[in-house]
């Protein structure tokens, strides 16, 4: 296991990250932004993972204990903001949905070669437009029973499984009925919308190693290519062979 490790300023900065590089766990004495202008990115803490693509950016509150890992070839930026500094008035993580021009103010007031004085007359303009952002779903909340957790850990290796509740169950000892009422208590989810969750967060992940539309479907789950491509738009707005 890593060595959980404190970072008290968490950096302003750009910088490219290999296919499946990231940052070990840690936690900052500053909230934080997290962006990948190209590929994807995930953050993991206790409570589940957020999975941002080039349109949504994640914020993490100080003192959330959290690690990245980069899908597909990401450009990340990150920004560092004190504590006083939060215009969404977040206590925990969540995804931001970004536009292009909160886009394009990320990517400058990243850019390390901006003088200081720049920097700090971009900052109001930032926040600004953070307080206006949308927050959107995509967290894929962590079951802690274990039986749960068991189940989690086979679909989690396996997103194209379509056995249901009753079928899994018998794999774990555990009645559908049961297994229900605990998804919705511990995640506050069904188990259908949990599922759809980690099969978008799994399908984010192969569009940006690459994969093809229809391959990522089969490899998800979905029944066809179309059916895929509708839940994708529901969920993100616009279809996954959008760059």
């Amino acid at each position: 296991m890593s060595k959980l490790r404190h970072v008290p300023v968490a950096e302003t900065t750009s910088q490219d990250i290999a296919p499946l590089g990231g940052i070990d766990v840690h936690f900052h004495d500053q909230h934080q932004i997290i962006y990948a202008s190209r590929g994807v990115l995930a953050v993991t803490t206790d409570s589940g993972r957020w999975i941002s693509p080039a349109h949504q950016a994640i914020w993490v509150p100080a003192g959330t204990v959290h690690g990245h890992r980069a899908y597909g070839a990401t450009r990340l930026h990150t920004v560092g903001m004190p504590p006083g500094d939060n215009p969404l008035e977040l206590t925990e993580p969540a995804i931001l949905a970004v536009g292009p021009l909160l886009r394009e103010l990320i990517i400058a007031y990243t850019d390390s070669r901006r003088p200081p004085a720049e920097r700090a007359a971009m900052h109001g303009v930032l926040l600004d437009q953070l307080s206006r952002a949308a927050t959107r779903p995509g967290r894929l909340p962590t079951p802690r029973d274990e039986r749960l957790a068991a189940l989690g850990s086979i679909l989690d290796s396996h997103p194209a499984d379509s056995r249901n509740l009753s079928e899994l169950g018998r794999l774990i000892g555990a009645s559908p009925r049961t297994l229900s009422r605990l998804f919705r208590v511990e995640t506050g989810m069904t188990f259908p919308q949990w599922r759809t969750q980690l099969r978008l967060q799994h399908a984010l992940r192969l569009l940006a190693e690459g994969e093809s539309v229809s391959r990522v479907a089969a490899a998800c789950g979905w029944s066809s290519a179309s059916a895929f491509i509708e839940t994708f738009r529901r969920s993100f707005g616009h279809t996954p062979g959008r760059r």
